[in-house]
């Protein structure tokens, strides 16, 4: 008679997991879709602005991209809001429409600037959302020892999307004989297409609760974010107009800075500023991101200036973007693997070289030299973009999370709209003047180059800088002993109501990835604690052929009784077999003493209260995770 030797953990939890892993990949393939999109559509409308400035007989055409991106970093704050009240799914719909109704006012819009400006806005609405949802989903999904090569993957997305978009709007343009309409109904059937995705394979990944918008905290950085990028638009071609801007801008900013420090829920969260690695990295990223969202704009309009197509102007672009996609995921992996020390100035040295060389030489370059030397810039953005922001998030705690990603967010749509509305609309078009000539855009693109390999050293310091900070922390952690339950603790609370079936419950810890989940009362009270070991000395009650923890032999005609009995575990109610009274732990336990409990009692975790009120759940591989990685990053810093 043979025997099966089956492991009731996996049945549970590995099988699931095997799932769980590939709905992950998904989830996470969406997303960098729905990215892809968001991106792509910040650049996608450059090629076409001259065509727009002239049938539509306006010379406000560059607000097309500018009040995009103005809308899209107003939105982004919102996002972390929206992120904790409204289901995954449901609000990646909800974005997707945004983006979906926009396209269709812009492409019905005929010759009338203020309707296509009006499809661009609604279009930034669902943007905004869009970029920060999609990198909370991937940090949620991101196994910790894959975060590199997740947010590479983002990276390369971010990078794609906008130069991408260049490539095409050139050749539907050149097919279309200028048809720019048609750059509106191409964008809102990607959207579409997307969206038809995310209601297949999205998840429902963030924990609720219900947290409260402040209205005024949203005015405030619309104002501001208006202001000071109007301000710098127009600083070139009028001072007072500017100064106006900026004065308006500087203090609804402060206002709305202020205001963030006394409300219960601030609509931006600054605390992961109080890191000043977490602050380095956000001002790194935010010049990779400036540099290159200027230049996609400024090359296109100097070869349009030369008498080059759109499609000539987009194929320049095009080469180096292919590349990036594949240094994207290299320098995730080298992040992994080496951290940020070698990446960011490895990444900076290129951009600030090859940016020179292309503004010395650009007035004696075929297009295809250009492509060229356009190439590491945009290798080198890869190198900075993805590892950067990786290594940021990487200082803060898990709850902190979603508020470094809407700061992330909100410098990502800064840096676009620093970069097309201070360097390209700004002093590109200063210098080569409304009527632009071959000379007078050539001087544009020295002085705007020079400008931008400035910039460029900037962040090469900076990355410098930055790249020593770990090593200061982790001895400055070390040195004070700062550990506790606070510290330690995950603040992410998965539960179920006390009468709901044990099946519902083994789905969250599938899809959680979790070992055990909280039971709650009808008031959201802690009524108990249900893990996979109740459930397998559940089953050991009623079959005894049960030998260990997460086991059983069984005959073959055994088997299927067994299968039978797990079937019964959906008829069950969670109340019938949780721990009705679990161990629980104190915020301002000594540490010590809770390892101790864990190991006496055989506990893999266990929740944590303050003041009778359930704020979290601490683990012990959280504490010997945390314990092992000071341990090691201490050595290699000695080491090095």
């Amino acid at each position: 008679m043979s025997k099966i030797r089956c492991f009731l953990r996996l049945l549970i939890i590995f099988i699931g997991e095997k799932m769980t892993k590939k709905k992950n990949l998904l989830c996470v393939g969406v997303v960098a879709f729905a990215v892809f999109l968001a991106t792509f559509n910040e650049t996608f409308m450059n090629v076409a602005l001259g065509q727009i400035a002239q049938d539509t007989q306006t010379n406000l055409v560059a607000w097309l991209v500018t009040a995009y991106m103005l809308g899209a970093a107003v939105m982004v704050p919102v996002s972390s809001f929206l992120y904790r009240k409204i289901p995954t799914k449901v609000l990646f719909a909800i974005t997707m429409s945004f983006l979906i109704v926009g396209s269709v006012v812009g492409g019905l819009c005929g010759n009338s600037f203020w309707l296509a400006f009006a499809g661009r806005i609604i279009q930034s609405l669902g943007s905004g959302l869009l970029v920060p949802l999609a990198m909370n989903v991937a940090l949620q999904v991101a196994p910790r020892e894959k975060l590199g090569s997740y947010m590479g993957f983002m990276a390369i997305m971010t990078t794609l999307g906008p130069s991408v978009s260049i490539l095409l709007s050139g050749v539907l343009l050149d097919a279309t004989g200028g048809n720019w309409h048609v750059l509106f109904w191409t964008f809102g059937a990607l959207c579409a297409v997307c969206l038809i995705f995310g209601l297949f394979f999205l998840g429902n990944i963030a924990e609720l609760s219900k947290p409260k918008l402040d209205i005024l905290s949203v005015i405030l950085i619309g104002l501001a974010l208006v202001g000071i990028l109007f301000a710098l638009s127009y600083v070139f071609t009028s001072w007072w107009i500017a100064l106006i801007a900026i004065a308006v801008g500087c203090a609804c900013m402060a206002l709305f800075v202020w205001r963030q420090k006394k409300i219960v829920e601030p609509l931006i969260n600054f605390a992961p500023l109080k890191n000043s690695a977490f602050t380095l990295s956000v001002c790194i990223n935010m010049i990779g991101l400036i540099l290159v969202f200027a230049l996609n704009m400024i090359i296109p309009l100097f070869l349009g200036v030369k008498g080059e197509s759109t499609l000539i102007s987009s194929l320049a672009l095009f080469p180096a973007i292919l590349l990036s996609c594949v240094a994207a995921p290299i320098a995730g992996r080298a992040f992994d693997k080496h951290g940020v020390k070698w990446l960011l100035p490895i990444g900076f040295m290129l951009m600030t070289t090859f940016i020179v060389l292309i503004s010395i030489f650009i007035g004696k370059l075929e297009w295809y030299y250009l492509a060229l030397l356009y190439i590491p810039v945009v290798v080198g953005s890869a190198l900075i973009i993805g590892p950067v922001q990786s290594f940021g998030l990487s200082f803060l705690k898990p709850a902190e999370n979603p508020h470094g990603v809407t700061i992330f967010s909100t410098g990502f749509q800064i840096a676009g709209a620093l970069g097309s509305a201070f360097l390209a609309d700004g002093l590109y078009n200063c210098v080569a003047g409304a009527n632009a000539t071959v000379s007078t855009a050539t001087t544009a693109i020295l002085v705007t180059g020079l400008a931008a390999a400035a910039v460029s050293l900037i962040g090469l310091v900076l990355s410098i800088v930055v790249s020593q900070k770990r090593r200061k922390n982790v001895e400055k952690t070390l040195e004070n002993h700062e550990i506790s339950v606070k510290n330690l603790m995950k603040t992410e609370i998965y539960s179920v109501n006390r009468d709901a079936s044990v099946v519902e419950a083994m789905k969250n810890i599938v899809e959680h990835k979790i070992s055990s989940i909280i039971v709650t009362d009808d008031n959201g009270n802690l009524a108990g604690y249900l893990s996979d070991g109740d459930i397998v000395r559940y089953l050991s009650k009623n079959y005894t052929n049960i030998k260990i923890a997460y086991s059983y032999e069984a005959t073959d005609g055994e088997a299927n009784e067994f299968m039978s009995k797990i079937g019964e575990l959906s008829t069950l109610k969670v109340s019938e077999i949780a721990n009705e009274k679990p161990y629980t732990i104190d915020i301002n336990a000594d540490l010590g003493d809770v390892c101790r409990e864990l190991g006496v009692r055989h506990l893999k975790k266990a929740p944590v209260l303050d003041n009778g009120k359930l704020v979290g759940v601490i683990s012990r591989s959280d504490i010997t995770k945390f314990v092992m990685n000071l341990c090691v990053e201490k050595l290699e810093s000695n080491i090095k």
